[in-house]
């Protein structure tokens, strides 16, 4: 077997070689880092290392983990923001302010998918007398930010209410609006309200036309047993009704959740929730296969969604 001549150690001509080496290996190293870059999308680039996953629910600052997600990457979000000052939710109100809103609404208008919906469900704080109106200043940001005001709906909060002042009526609703970007891509509306009146009927609108000699001009139409859902929901109150609700100071019901869910979505999409708190809305999304990302600042809260979450999944597997 043929050897290679080696040239002696510490030659000048044996060190530049070496030296070359490096170098070359170096630069190759260098244009494939570059190229792999680059190959990144932009609206992934600059926003760290680690991507988002999902069915999980990050530890952390709704508005630093947002910025992992991608553009147009999101069907659906449920969620409710802190109130002005109502609840302390475990001390974290000092880090809510309309300024940190606003750069969450951005943050939502960015990684919501083109005719995708965000489920916002708010209320106002009474101060000095007079309502806050925040929830309508949020609202009015949303717009600003792009998006569309597709409907204002009620939660209705059925044997419950808050004294916002002794001389005013009992409050016992929020503010759900359902904002759009664009034009509305799913809307699968739910049909349980029973009609009055069930079969066919004569009616008249104004599209149908005058005659000379019969009058007002009928026609027939055949009303379903179950009608479109009013944008009034009314649901029972969660507060202090389990252990998990217990420990959290303004949870929703998972109904709610769930046919805002299911009414603003398919199997198989993604909901964002923002501001997770005991994880009722991956607990309806996991009922309702559809898949979830959640960010929730504190930890205790972040614990005992995690805690209903392989509950969940248990009681799933057992099914």
């Amino acid at each position: 077997m043929a050897t290679v001549p080696r040239r002696p150690a510490g030659s000048k001509e044996g060190i530049t070689g070496t030296f070359e080496n490096i170098k070359q290996t170096v630069t190759s190293v260098a244009e494939a880092f570059s190229q792999w870059w680059q190959s990144i999308p932009d609206d992934v680039r600059g926003r760290g290392y680690r991507m988002i996953e999902l069915n999980k629910i990050y530890n952390e600052d709704c508005l630093e983990g947002m910025k992992r997600i991608p553009d147009d990457f999101v069907d659906l979000t449920v969620t409710s923001p802190p109130y002005d000052n109502l609840r302390t939710y475990n001390g974290n109100i000092e880090q809510w302010s309309f300024e940190k809103f606003q750069g969450i609404a951005k943050e939502l208008y960015r990684v919501t998918k083109q005719g995708g919906v965000v489920v916002w469900i708010v209320g106002d704080a009474t101060i000095n007398g007079s309502e806050t109106g925040t929830s309508f200043k949020q609202a009015l940001y949303f717009m600003e930010c792009g998006f569309n005001l597709h409907d204002t709906m009620i939660y209705e909060k059925n044997g419950a209410g808050a004294v916002g002042s002794n001389k005013c009526y009992l409050q016992n609703f929020e503010y759900m609006f359902v904002f759009s970007k664009g034009k509305i891509k799913t809307f699968n509306l739910i049909y349980d309200r029973e009609n009055k009146v069930v079969g066919r009927m004569k009616t008249n609108t104004n599209r149908d036309k005058y005659t000379a000699d019969t009058g007002r001009k009928y026609r027939e139409i055949t009303t379903k047993k179950m009608g479109r859902r009013f944008n009034i929901w009314k649901y029972e109150q969660t507060q202090g009704h389990d252990a998990y609700s217990k420990k959290h100071p303004a949870p929703f019901p998972e109904t709610l959740a769930a046919d805002h869910i299911i009414s603003w979505s398919n199997e198989g999409d993604l909901v964002l929730d923002p501001f997770m708190g005991s994880g009722t809305t991956a607990i309806a999304c996991i009922n309702t296969n559809r898949n979830y990302i959640g960010f929730e600042i504190s930890k205790e809260y972040c614990d005992i969604a995690n805690e209903r979450i392989r509950k969940t999944l248990a009681e799933k597997e057992v099914e």
